[in-house]
């Protein structure tokens, strides 16, 4: 559940104020994980509000191709939908938002009462949805208080300045606090709980059973209530463009956690499942080979540290 924007990137090259031709796509923390989803071999729904407009049209539409159930996405008629501009480069994608005011701002509360949540093993929130209003955030919360049986919540905690501008970021320690999957990366775990060291974060963050702090291009470390910390270093990868990247490492964590694989095999789907966005301009990349992903799956510690993906494949490893 959240907001998914029109996307635009330039379609030449070019300083972006002398750029004329875009492309437009579509992107959206919370999407781009329900987009991964269906390659991964599980059903995924995505629940949004967009506005009555071409941009919303085509978000409802394009999510739908990749198999997602979007069957609970509300249509605003006075809201807007909201889009972003990105410039897009290996070394970092600045963006800008123009979200205030957009069809999904306006959800509240009151949008639980409309859905089903029978069956549903996961639900996938993240820290930019309670940081667009306070209906929004009453909706997170909601969430994260009803009763949830087998439900796992999973929070990205997705940390967005901007965002916040006004309003009270301490509100994201209370939200992370109330679910069973917490993933962080590590300047966002600073300032949210003032650390980026696994055992601190952990005693900061005690009630959640998982949590997933992510190191940047060193790696991932696992933090489980029930075991020792795991370290998982991340793959090579000529890396096109780094946006959604931290999204796919947490579908792919997701759907291994989800068939109960090993911890050290959960880590290393999340990581190759970023790897294939990593490679490509899109959100959302095309899954690696099969063949490819079962190969370093099985890897060794050294075979692990010697591959290195680029878009002709694995190099070395």
């Amino acid at each position: 559940m959240g907001e998914s924007m029109a996307l635009f990137v330039p379609a030449e090259s070019g300083p972006p104020d002398e750029v004329r031709k875009w492309v437009r796509t579509i992107g959206g923390a919370e999407s781009n994980v329900a987009c991964h989803l269906p390659a991964l071999g599980f059903a995924s729904a995505w629940v949004s509000a967009v506005g009555d407009d071409p941009f919303g049209r085509a978000l409802v539409r394009e999510i739908a191709a990749a198999g997602v159930d979007v069957s609970a996405v509300l249509v605003d008629p006075t809201r807007p939908t909201g889009l972003y501009i990105k410039e897009s480069g290996a070394q970092g994608s600045p963006v800008r938002y123009y979200r205030k005011g957009s069809a999904a701002s306006g959800m509240d509360a009151g949008l639980l009462g409309k859905l089903d949540l029978d069956g549903v093993r996961v639900i996938h929130l993240s820290g930019i949805t309670p940081a667009l209003s306070d209906g929004c955030l009453d909706l997170v919360r909601a969430l994260m208080e009803r009763p949830r049986g087998d439900t796992l919540v999973s929070f990205d905690v997705n940390f967005r300045p901007a965002l916040w501008t006004g309003r009270d970021p301490s509100v994201l320690a209370e939200l992370a606090a109330r679910a069973d999957i917490v993933l962080a990366g590590e300047d966002e775990a600073e300032r949210v709980w003032g650390t980026g060291d696994p055992e601190r974060l952990r005693a900061a963050l005690p009630g959640p059973k998982t949590l997933v702090l992510k190191h940047g291009e060193r790696g991932v470390t696992l933090i489980d209530s029930d075991a020792a910390p795991l370290f998982s270093p991340a793959l090579q990868v000529d890396v096109v463009e780094p946006v959604g990247a931290g999204d796919a490492f947490a579908a792919g964590f997701l759907a291994a956690t989800l068939r109960g694989d090993a911890p050290a095999t959960r880590l290393r789907r999340g990581h190759l499942q970023a790897a294939a966005t990593l490679l490509t301009h899109d959100d959302v990349g095309t899954p690696l080979p099969e063949s490819v992903v079962e190969a370093l799956i099985g890897a060794d510690e050294a075979a692990w540290a010697a591959a290195k993906l680029s878009d002709k494949g694995v190099v070395g490893g």
